[in-house]
């Protein structure tokens, strides 16, 4: 035979060998050495190609079937068939590791240490900026320096999924926008809230009061009934607040108030459904001043919602406008009605949904990993204490190792001073450079 038809094998595999080609010559043809059995049973005969393929992945790194076929000498589909054993043996995977040449199939164990070598090397590329150069990259980050803001509402959508699931006080994130949209316009942030593409509310959870205490949560040194610009809220994209609400609150639960206007209006929500303001006066016959603080106790509370921000804007002004515009005397066809109009539309009150259970933590911990890296750039330990969440640092981290794995992100060590494992997006690596150029 050609030189390309000779293959070798060690002696003490020679009854393997000879299962998988019985017609072929052995030279030298030395026996088996005296205790091995010169005939394998047909469970050993089975398992004799799945050992030849082990012993070429041992070796070999990510390699196609093809390779296999060329080096053990057996056809492909016998190649494939003794992979696939491997594979469900947990031995071997399949994967595209190297895109221009197809499906390829590499040894776990083997494949394992290349990612380990990879990211080592790719970790040591890095180069770290100062924390100065950081604040002035979040500053771009964020849309916040010159050069750098959004336009229209479009741009208003993005800075909303940047920031989203962090709380700011309700009284500053018009302008906390307005600094990163060009020519912000309130209508903007109504009609994003109006369509159903924004929702805004409180996802932090504050501690229920003691025994006994109807006002079981409440801002420090607030009463609960009082509209304070110091609440803190979010604005989210509706499709992702079912996870934000399972990555902020966990188990936990806003504590409900047991009396009072508070209870008359969560009430009314729960059993009607959505309802305008002047619906929540007629079903819990309050005035509007009670029902505009039991409103804002569900909002501090965690609770309730509303279609439009301007809601927030009417109950934060609640009490000028309406000594502003309280008429005298009711008009005709009014009787008993108090001047109430309210400046702007609102849209409808409603309850925010309930946290559902969490049944796969690994998939929150990576939407959690995804959302940090959208907002910082780069993730570390400090930047994850900044926010109030429900779901634990370690498995944030694990979601970013798994990322970093996948050749998702990029780990290293990407700003001087901070302890930690850091993980950056693929994008973000080029932007630090220019900030550390500038």
């Amino acid at each position: 035979p050609g030189r390309s038809d000779v293959l070798w094998a060690a002696t003490e595999r020679r009854a393997e060998v000879e299962a998988l080609f019985p017609d072929a010559g052995c030279v030298p043809d030395h026996p088996l050495p005296h205790g091995l059995l010169p005939e394998l049973d047909a469970a050993a005969a089975e398992n004799a190609a799945p050992a030849l393929v082990r012993g070429h992945l041992d070796v070999s790194g990510p390699v196609t079937v093809d390779d296999l076929a060329a080096a053990t000498g057996l056809s492909p589909s016998s190649v494939t068939i003794a992979l696939e054993a491997l594979r469900a043996g947990g031995f071997a995977v399949s994967g595209r590791f190297e895109p221009e040449r197809g499906e390829q199939w590499c040894a776990r164990r083997l494949l394992a240490r290349i990612h380990g070598y990879t990211r080592e090397r790719r970790r040591a590329e890095v180069r770290p900026i100062s924390q100065e150069e950081w604040q002035r990259f979040l500053q771009s980050w964020w849309h916040a320096a010159p050069g750098t803001h959004l336009h229209g509402r479009a741009g208003l959508a993005e800075v909303i999924e940047q920031l989203q699931g962090f709380e700011w006080p309700a009284g500053e994130w018009e302008r906390i926008v307005a600094e990163r949209v060009e020519s912000y316009r309130p209508e903007w942030l109504d009609d994003l809230c109006l369509s159903g593409e924004v929702v805004w509310g409180r996802l932090s959870v504050l501690k229920p009061a003691t025994e006994g205490d109807d006002r079981a949560a409440v801002e420090p040194h607030q009463s609960s009934k009082t509209p304070s610009r110091r609440t803190p809220i979010t604005f989210m994209l509706r499709q992702d607040l079912p996870w934000l609400l399972q990555a902020h609150r966990g188990a936990l639960a806003p504590a409900e108030p047991t009396a009072g206007p508070g209870r008359e209006v969560l009430d009314a929500l729960r059993t009607h459904g959505a309802l305008f303001h002047s619906d929540l006066q007629t079903t819990t016959g309050s005035l509007p001043t009670e029902v505009e603080e039991g409103l804002w106790d569900g909002v501090a509370r965690g609770l309730i919602s509303a279609d439009g921000f301007n809601a927030v804007r009417s109950l934060l002004h609640a009490r000028t406008r309406f000594a502003r515009r309280q008429r005298p005397y009711p008009r005709t066809g009014s009787r008993g009605r108090r001047g109430t109009w309210r400046q702007g539309v609102e849209g409808r009150w409603t309850l925010l949904p309930p946290a559902q259970p969490i049944d796969d933590v690994e998939e929150l911990a990576e939407a959690v990993a995804w959302q940090l890296l959208l907002r910082w750039g780069v993730v570390f330990r400090d930047v994850y204490l900044k926010e109030r969440l429900a779901v634990p640092w370690r498995e944030v981290l694990w979601a970013l190792r798994r990322l970093e794995a996948r050749g998702l992100v990029r780990g290293g060590r990407f700003v001087t001073g901070v302890t930690g494992e850091q993980f950056a997006g693929e994008t973000t690596a080029p932007l630090l450079r220019l900030s550390r150029a500038s």
